[in-house]
C-alpha cells in the first residue's frame, strides 16, 4: 500500500513594517491600529488566500519581527505536482491597507506593494526546503519616471518553506449508506479495492417483524404502527457502518450513540443537543467486541446559509465522555466542504494545547452538500498509518461525517430509503 506524493507549502512568520509616513489610520473591518493591513497570497492555479498582517516595529533588516502570523498554506497533490514537473512555482504576495470587506463588489483597500518569489520544487519532494526567510521590500509597479531620491518603502517579513507530505488516498465507490466498496487511489489514478462497508439502520430495542395477530386485527395494528412511525419520524438513531478488510474481518466501525432529534419547537438538530457517533476499533482478537477511538458530535447551525457544525474528539482511557478535541468547525450545508484534522490548525486555533504531540496533516475527507450524491474522497497522512486497520478508522470517521449531513437534514424533509427504518417504510392505506 503505497502513498501518493503530496507537498505542503507553508507561508509563516508574516509581519509588516511600515515607514511612519505610510502608516494608515485605523479602518473598520480589521483590528484597529494593531492590524490595519492584509496580504493576498497566490500560487499557480490555486485559489488565493488572505491573511491579516500584524505590524512589527523591527527596524533591522536582519532581526526577526516582534510579532508575526501564519497563512493557511497550500497542499499540492500528485496531479498538481505532475503539472509543475520541471517548472518553477511563482508565489505572489500583495499587501493592502484598509478593510478586507467589499461594498457593492468594490474594495476600498489600497495597494501598498507586491512581490513575486520563484520557487524551485525539484528537490522539495525528497526533503524539507526553505525558499526564503527574512524581510523583503514592497514595491508598486513603476508608473512614469522614478523619483531621484529614494523614499522608505514598506517591508514584509515572510518565511516560505515546504515539506514532503505523502498521503494515502481512498474513495468510497458509492454513498456510505449504500454499503459500498472503498478503493485506494494510487498514482496515475490506479484504483484498488481495499475495504468494504456494511451500513445498517436497526433499532435494537424492538422487533422489526410484524406481530403474529396482525392479520386478525389489522385496524388496531395499523393505528399502532402509524403512531410508532410518526414518533420515530422525529428521531434518527441506530445507524451504524462497519468497515471490513478484504478477508471480511471487521476492522473499524462508526456507531450512532446519541440520536439526532429536533430541538423543541423546531425541525432541526441544535448545538445544545447534538447527535453523536463513536468511532470504534476491534477490542483485541474478539471480532464482536469494540472499544472507542473517537467521538463525533454534529448539529445544524443557523445563519444566512445553514451549516453543518461538528466536533471530533479522541477518546482517552477514562471513557467516551472524556476526550481531547482535535477538530471543530462548520461547513456549508448546500455546498458541502472538507472535514480536516491538522495539527497546525489545531494549535493555531488553541484546540490542542500541549496534550497531544504531533505535527502536520492527519486526514481530510470531502463532504457533498445536502441532496447531492456523495462518494467521499479520504486523504490520510502516511505518518499516521502503520497498518490497514489505522486507515480503516479514518474511513469510518469520514463515513460518520458524511452521514451526519443526512442526519442533520431538517425533519420536515424526508430521508432517502436506505436511511429509513423498517417501520418508516411501511405504507398505510
Amino acid at each position: 500500500m503505497d502513498p501518493c506524493p503530496f507537498l505542503r507549502l507553508m507561508i509563516d512568520s508574516l509581519a509588516l513594517n511600515l515607514p511612519s509616513a505610510t502608516k494608515p489610520p485605523p479602518v473598520s473591518g480589521v483590528h484597529p491600529s494593531t492590524t490595519p493591513c492584509f496580504c493576498k497570497i497566490r500560487i499557480n492555479n490555486f485559489p488565493s488566500q488572505t491573511s491579516l498582517l500584524p505590524l512589527s516595529s523591527s527596524s533591522s533588516a536582519h532581526a526577526a519581527p516582534d510579532t508575526a502570523t501564519s497563512a493557511p498554506g497550500f497542499h499540492l497533490d500528485s496531479l498538481a505536482l505532475r503539472r509543475l514537473s520541471g517548472k518553477p512555482l511563482t508565489l505572489r504576495l500583495a499587501v493592502y491597507s484598509g478593510s478586507t470587506a467589499r461594498a457593492c463588489g468594490v474594495s476600498s483597500a489600497k495597494l501598498l506593494g507586491c512581490l513575486n518569489l520563484t520557487l524551485d520544487l525539484s528537490a522539495a519532494l525528497s526533503r524539507p526546503s526553505t525558499f526564503h526567510s527574512g524581510w523583503l521590500s514592497l514595491r508598486k509597479k513603476k508608473t512614469g519616471s522614478e523619483p531621484t531620491h529614494r523614499k522608505p518603502v514598506p517591508r514584509l517579513h515572510v518565511v516560505v518553506r515546504s515539506e514532503p507530505d505523502p498521503r494515502f488516498v481512498f474513495q468510497f465507490g458509492g454513498e456510505p449508506e449504500c454499503s459500498p466498496v472503498v478503493f485506494q487511489i494510487q498514482e496515475n489514478n490506479i484504483r484498488q479495492p481495499v475495504f468494504s462497508c456494511k451500513f445498517s439502520a436497526d433499532r435494537n430495542s424492538r422487533s422489526r417483524s410484524l406481530p403474529s395477530d396482525f392479520a386478525k386485527n389489522p385496524s388496531r395494528w395499523r393505528r399502532t404502527l402509524k403512531g410508532v412511525r410518526e414518533r420515530h419520524g422525529r428521531e434518527r438513531k441506530g445507524w451504524m457502518i462497519i468497515i471490513h478488510d478484504l478477508s471480511g474481518s471487521p476492522v473499524a466501525a462508526a456507531s450512532m450513540i446519541t440520536p439526532f432529534v429536533p430541538s423543541p419547537g423546531s425541525d432541526r438538530v441544535s448545538r445544545s443537543n447534538p447527535g453523536a457517533w463513536l468511532i470504534l476499533r476491534p477490542n483485541g482478537a474478539c471480532v464482536s467486541s469494540w472499544k472507542p477511538w473517537g467521538r463525533l458530535e454534529a448539529w445544524r447551525e443557523r445563519g444566512p446559509v445553514d451549516g453543518l457544525g461538528y466536533k471530533f474528539e479522541l477518546v482517552i482511557e477514562n471513557g467516551p465522555t472524556n476526550g481531547i478535541p482535535i477538530a471543530e468547525a462548520t461547513m456549508n450545508v448546500k455546498k458541502g466542504g472538507q472535514f480536516c484534522i491538522d495539527y497546525k490548525v489545531m494549535r493555531d486555533s488553541g484546540l490542542l494545547g500541549s496534550r497531544l504531540q504531533g505535527k502536520g496533516f492527519v486526514m481530510g475527507s470531502t463532504v457533498e452538500g445536502e441532496g447531492k450524491v456523495s462518494k467521499p474522497v479520504v486523504q490520510v497522512g502516511a505518518q499516521h498509518v502503520t497498518c490497514m486497520a489505522d486507515a480503516a478508522l479514518f474511513i469510518a470517521l469520514s463515513a460518520a461525517v458524511d452521514l451526519s449531513m443526512d442526519a442533520c437534514q431538517l425533519f420536515s424533509h424526508k430521508l432517502r430509503r436506505e436511511l429509513c427504518h423498517h417501520e418508516e417504510q411501511v405504507s398505510f392505506p
